[in-house]
């Protein structure tokens, strides 16, 4: 209220007296829209916010133990497969090998390392399929 006045007494010269309640409404007017604008930057981050923020950027305990267990289940997985897949599994599923780099590593044809990658993947689905079958049941 005391920046609509003080904006009204500033803009005296242009007060018109027949649109006396006109005037000093639009300038009330503008005063609050500019506040309202304002308000978004004025805004203090509750803990809650500051708090949903750093689990963003940092991994949280329970993620973290949640990755090593799921990666440790990929491995025995990967591990019970039959060779060649097995190892090949190995490379490419927890290794993060690209297939050139698995032929490079065991001096098989690219080719081949793709078709038993290929392999290695259809029958770790079906292993999968069969364990969640069982717990189903």
């Amino acid at each position: 209220m005391q920046e609509t006045f003080l904006a009204a007494y500033k803009a005296l010269e242009s007060f018109d007296r027949q649109k006396e309640q006109a005037w000093i409404c639009r300038i009330a007017l503008n005063k609050c829209l500019d506040f309202l604008k304002s308000a978004g930057r004025r805004q203090i981050p509750t803990e809650e916010a500051v708090f949903e923020q750093g689990t963003e950027t940092e991994e949280v305990p329970e993620k973290i133990v949640l990755k090593k267990e799921s990666e440790q289940a990929v491995l025995a997985l990967c591990k019970s497969l039959k060779e060649p897949y097995g190892s090949i599994a190995v490379m490419r599923f927890c290794e993060g090998k690209s297939a050139k780099e698995i032929s490079a590593c065991t001096g098989e044809g690219l080719k081949t390392v793709q078709t038993h990658i290929y392999r290695a993947k259809e029958m770790l689905k079906k292993k999968l399929e069969r364990s969640q079958g069982y717990s189903d049941g």
